[in-house]
């Protein structure tokens, strides 16, 4: 009696181990599917791939500009905020060329070199960009990231998406999944020794 209800105990055990690794299998393939259909094709359009060293040569604040939030956006999503301008000499050219702070700074607004959040109110905005330019007075060379083609003169300061960011983006599913199938890989070698042990 005690034999049999070890044996059930067991089975359930097994069941649920084997329910867990199938479970993490299936959300990590999810994982991969959305990290697939969201942050890879930022990256693989990207054309601002290689790094270069960008020496500043003058940044200005403009007047207020108005912006949308969003491409398509309505008028309730235009918002006036301080235009800073970047200019800075391209090492690999030495051009001179305007810095933008991502590539979606330059879809947004190509007349300047950053573009706050809706959400932030104006004297955010304000000792933000007060800020930028200090550090970029303070740190006269930098690494900056420009299109080798040639299609984009101007240069980025970083990219939404760089390599090392979508290798840790891909990094918890690849765990998630190993560990699932290292779960049921466990669960089926406890089934095949306890079906050799009573086959002895």
């Amino acid at each position: 009696m005690l034999g049999k209800k070890l044996v059930t105990a067991q089975k359930r055990g097994e069941t649920r181990a084997l329910c867990l690794g199938l479970g993490m299998v299936a959300c990590s393939m999810m994982i991969y599917f959305f990290i697939g259909v969201t942050i890879v094709p930022f990256y693989t359009k990207s054309i601002w791939t290689s790094e270069t060293v960008c020496k500043l040569l003058k940044s200005d604040i403009k007047d207020r500009v108005l912006c949308p939030n969003s491409e398509g956006s309505e008028d309730e999503g235009i918002f006036p905020y301080p235009c800073l301008q970047v200019w800075v000499n391209l090492t690999a050219s030495g051009k001179e060329v305007m810095l933008y702070q991502t590539e979606d700074t330059l879809r947004r607004n190509p007349k300047c070199s950053y573009v706050p959040d809706k959400s932030e109110d104006s004297k955010e905005v304000k000792a933000k960009i007060e800020k930028i330019v200090n550090n970029f007075k303070k740190y006269q060379t930098f690494p900056c990231y420009y299109d080798p083609g040639g299609t984009q003169t101007n240069v980025i300061l970083s990219r939404l998406y760089p390599l090392n960011g979508l290798l840790f983006a891909f990094l918890w599913p690849t765990l998630m999944f190993t560990g699932g199938c290292l779960i049921i890989f466990l669960v089926k070698i406890n089934q095949y020794f306890s079906v050799l042990s009573a086959g002895q």
